[in-house]
């Protein structure tokens, strides 16, 4: 019998799994891990054996896959798509299989996101509430319809049903080119989903947008800081796990700042002058028939989704990147999707 710590990964070809991932490869105790990950290109697959890992080629959206694989695991690190309800369910069904198999109890580390908190502001005001992932009661305020809300919640009650310990992390905006081996492998996506949107969009229209008066707040965080919550939370989870909470414990936003989305559209602006894109750095509004264009129709970048990450911190993370690093990172964004 292998007495190492068997480990599934999903996510690791995308931007954040990739840079958790990558972190993996450094870590001391690297040798005594089996880490597993899913995806879906036979090419990455290779690429990824040849780094060290096991790969399994297939999709995340394989419900008997998905279950059979996290039956066989210790430990399941979720980085893919924090909205698939079915993968969810498969996940925690096989973990249910593995706790009534070997009488262990497996833990799973899911990824969310402040997606959760978000108000329907459309850009018009700064929301008050401020959520802190120290105060559960506050979270449990959250209604059920929330983005995220309904995979997050399948994900406590299994863990208050005791057949698996649960840990959800909760990214919010985040910053940055990602680096590391898997990028330059060709194994990673390096780059973030928010920013790039409002960058192309403006790029596209020759002046930079915001929805409504960009007057909504949201937190951010920066890629190699937010990667390292995740092995902050391993760690901590292997070390002390009496006090390292989990369920309704165990939210951990990634948050290092808070932004007003005007704030990033002016950036926007700015570069895109300064790199002879625009003659005006001020941010107009999207309209409606921009909004269908560029976002589906959705106004979601001007809601509010305030919070602090309290617990995250008592677990020994200690991000240091600030608002304004995120506000002077944003030209060389535009640079690289020109």
């Amino acid at each position: 019998m292998s007495s190492k710590l068997k480990i599934l990964f999903t996510g690791a070809t995308g931007y954040i799994g990739g840079s958790v991932l990558s972190r993996f490869l450094r870590h001391p105790d690297f040798g005594s891990f089996t880490i597993t990950t899913l995806v879906r290109s036979p090419e990455k697959a290779e690429k990824l054996k040849a780094l060290g890992f096991n790969a399994v080629t297939g999709s995340h959206d394989d419900v008997e896959l998905m279950e059979s694989l996290a039956a066989d695991h210790d430990f399941v690190i979720a980085t893919a798509d924090a909205d698939n309800y079915e993968a969810a369910i498969a996940t925690l069904n096989g973990l249910k299989r593995r706790h009534e198999k070997t009488g262990t109890t497996p833990i799973l580390i899911h990824t969310s996101g402040t997606g959760v908190l978000t108000d329907s502001a459309g850009g018009n005001f700064a929301g008050e509430t401020v959520y802190d992932d120290a105060n559960p009661d506050q979270i449990e305020t959250l209604p059920d319809t929330q983005l995220h809300r309904n995979v997050d919640l399948e994900i406590l009650r299994a863990d208050k049903e005791g057949y698996l310990k649960s840990y959800i992390i909760l990214p919010s905006t985040i910053w940055g080119i990602a680096t590391g081996i898997l990028v330059e492998k060709g194994i990673q996506n390096p780059h973030s989903i928010q920013v790039p949107a409002l960058i192309r969009a403006s790029l596209d229209r020759g002046r930079a947008g915001m929805v409504g008066a960009g007057k909504n707040l949201w937190p951010d965080v920066n890629i190699e800081e937010v990667a390292d919550l995740y092995i902050v939370l391993f760690n901590a989870i292997r070390s002390n796990p009496s006090t390292t909470g989990h369920g309704r414990e165990g939210i951990y936003f990634g948050e290092s700042g808070e932004h007003s989305l005007y704030e990033v559209c002016k950036a926007i602006g700015q570069a895109m002058v300064a790199l002879g894109k625009s003659d005006n750095p001020e941010p107009t509004t999207f309209t409606k028939e921009e909004l269908d264009k560029y976002f589906q129709g959705s106004d979601y970048l001007g809601t509010n989704s305030r919070c602090r990450a309290n617990r995250s911190r008592s677990i020994g993370w200690n991000p240091v990147k600030t608002k304004e690093d995120f506000i002077a990172s944003i030209r060389a964004e535009v640079e690289a999707l020109l």
